[in-house]
């Protein structure tokens, strides 16, 4: 499962992280200079001892070459930019980076390692501030270009994360600081070098040929620059005709028609993928992830016969298989399916539109991953209860049955997410721990018990029959945010785990208990559950049984809440 998951995207990021911890490494080091020449000696010393060290060595010339590689694939593969501006400026910063910095590592690490020549900062900082200054400015954009690609790549890494929104402004201050610090003890570093110059002794014991090397050595260095600016320029322009070539041959190769559900039909060539296709024809499409795969809010389900589809890579079938989709082979996503025939299709999740391409008022929640338990619970019995009553009188009793269950939610530490009917949604962790919100979904489950036992008491004059009520609980990873249409949004969770809560809620009918929790929640919360019946069931929707455990009846929890009261204390 877990090989299932990775793909060219999640390799970048890899090697990408790798390559940005040595940026981290190597900016920190150039701050040093802002304490004196000595802690940059001393700094440099411990940046290439760790650097240099064989294993991590292969492990960041491997990610260079990898990350650089996949780069000019991105570049062909690649066939619309119109995502959002930051993504293409981070391809071309990206792309620039080995053109403007070969000539820092052909004189730095190519001397040292085919001439043995010992350039530091000193002999550097020389040569930027003394021989060639516009050196120094061409070495700030080199700083600023890699920071800011790097910078642009950890956002899209992290900005679905549940403590994204927390760390923001601290990620914020650290990419600020970091480079300026970076620049200003380059600078104080220059300003000794061009003050130490002056002296003879000083030239003499940094500049000499064991440091700098000779002119025949320099110029076999200049050389190897000028031979691979014109490789990898070449490489550039190859990539960009290669695109041209691909573009015409896949226009003389014919059109499809993409249909969707609403009636609109667009023409594309082949090998566009769904959402690429709609971006190309300024359709909307949600894709909270921006087409890498990393969620499934892109999802589509297409219309008649399934069997002409290209198969799922591994990595959609990995994210279908996580929300529980991976059985039907109608849905995909659109942002992996690349069909070769004419295709007819609905999204399943309609996009966020307003008439200025975001909403007018009030707070805005993007797409987000995280750990929630999910409590869905439903009221037993209603519909004769209505048969029976005025329907105000109806409304009146749902309605307190609703409270009892919001004000068990709140005191508990989650937070009443949607209401369906006679039933509702109830979610936990937005704000804590996984273990802590299973255990609050638990004492929530318990109290909803006992509020809805008062409910009935109070009612009991009213009522043919107590209230009876159905409360399954399941806990993992989710998509949260907005969700709707225009003015019409809504907050909330998608996921299989919300799917299956609501599964294990209804199946309280056919155990005849108040309440079914999975396993999983349990194990999470660090509670055993032993007192209560352990089965396995099928949950429709999915290939593998899950164990889930029966609670006659949802009092029963508060014995088991205690328990995770004094677990926690």
């Amino acid at each position: 499962m877990i090989l299932r998951g990775i793909g060219v995207r999640q390799i970048r990021l890899a090697c990408g992280l790798v390559l940005f911890a040595y940026l981290v490494s190597h900016f920190t080091n150039h701050a040093l200079g802002n304490i004196s020449m000595h802690a940059l000696a001393v700094g440099v010393h411990y940046h290439t001892l760790f650097w240099r060290f064989p294993p991590v060595a292969i492990a960041f010339y491997a990610a260079a070459t990898v990350h650089a590689g996949l780069g000019i694939w991105a570049l062909y593969a690649r066939r619309q930019f119109h995502w959002k501006k930051i993504e293409p400026l981070q391809l071309v910063f990206g792309l620039s980076i080995p053109a403007l910095v070969i000539a820092h590592i052909a004189g730095v690490r190519l001397g040292q390692a085919l001439f043995a020549h010992q350039k530091l900062y000193p002999q550097v900082l020389y040569g930027f501030w003394m021989v060639a200054p516009y050196k120094m400015w061409l070495m700030s954009a080199v700083l600023t270009i890699a920071w800011v690609h790097g910078c642009i790549g950890i956002y899209f890494w992290l900005r679905m994360k549940a403590f994204y929104k927390r760390a923001a402004p601290l990620l914020l201050a650290a990419a600020v600081l970091i480079p300026t610090l970076a620049m200003l003890g380059l600078y104080q570093g220059g300003r000794s070098i061009a003050a130490a110059s002056a002296s003879a002794e000083w030239r003499a014991d940094n500049l000499s040929q064991r440091q700098l090397g000779t002119p025949a050595e320099q110029a076999f260095l200049d050389k190897i620059i000028d031979d691979f600016l014109i490789g990898y320029l070449g490489l550039i322009g190859l990539v960009l005709l290669a695109r041209a070539v691909r573009a015409l041959h896949e226009r003389r190769g014919g059109m499809i028609t993409l249909s969707y559900g609403n009636g609109r039909t667009v023409r594309v060539p082949r090998g566009l993928s769904v959402l690429e296709a709609s971006l190309r024809n300024n359709v909307p499409h949600a894709s909270i992830c921006g087409g890498r795969a990393r969620c499934s809010t892109c999802r589509i389900r297409v219309i008649g016969d399934c069997a002409a589809l290209p198969q799922p890579s591994p990595r959609e079938a990995f994210v279908l298989s996580r929300v529980g989709a991976g059985a039907d082979p109608a849905i995909r996503l659109a942002c992996q399916l690349r069909p070769e025939r004419d295709l007819s299709f609905f999204q399943v999740f309609l996009p966020q539109i307003s008439p200025t391409g975001a909403r007018s008022s009030g707070s805005s929640h993007i797409g987000e991953e995280r750990y929630l338990v999910s409590l869905f619970v439903d009221m037993r019995g209603s519909t004769r209860l209505a048969e029976h009553r005025l329907p105000f009188d109806t409304v009146f009793i749902v309605n307190r049955f609703l409270g009892a269950v919001s004000q068990a939610v709140i005191a508990c530490g989650g937070q009443p997410n949607q209401f369906l009917g006679d039933g509702a949604l109830a979610l936990f962790g937005l704000t804590s721990s996984p273990q802590t919100a299973c255990r609050q979904a638990l004492r929530a489950a318990a109290m909803i018990a006992a509020n809805v036992a008062e409910l009935n008491q109070f009612l009991s004059h009213d009522l043919r029959e107590p209230i009876r009520f159905g409360v399954g609980i399941h806990g993992g990873e989710v998509i949260i945010g907005d969700i709707g249409y225009r003015d019409h949004m809504v907050f909330t969770a998608l996921g299989d785990p919300v799917n299956v809560a609501a599964r294990l809620q209804d199946m309280t009918k056919n155990l005849a208990c108040e309440a079914i929790i999975s396993e999983q929640v349990l194990i999470t919360a660090g509670l055993t559950g032993d007192d209560l019946p352990r089965q396995e069931v099928t949950i429709r929707g999915r290939n593998d049984p899950m164990v889930v455990r029966a609670v006659g009846q949802a009092g029963q929890l508060a014995a088991l809440a205690h328990d995770a009261d004094v677990v926690a204390a």
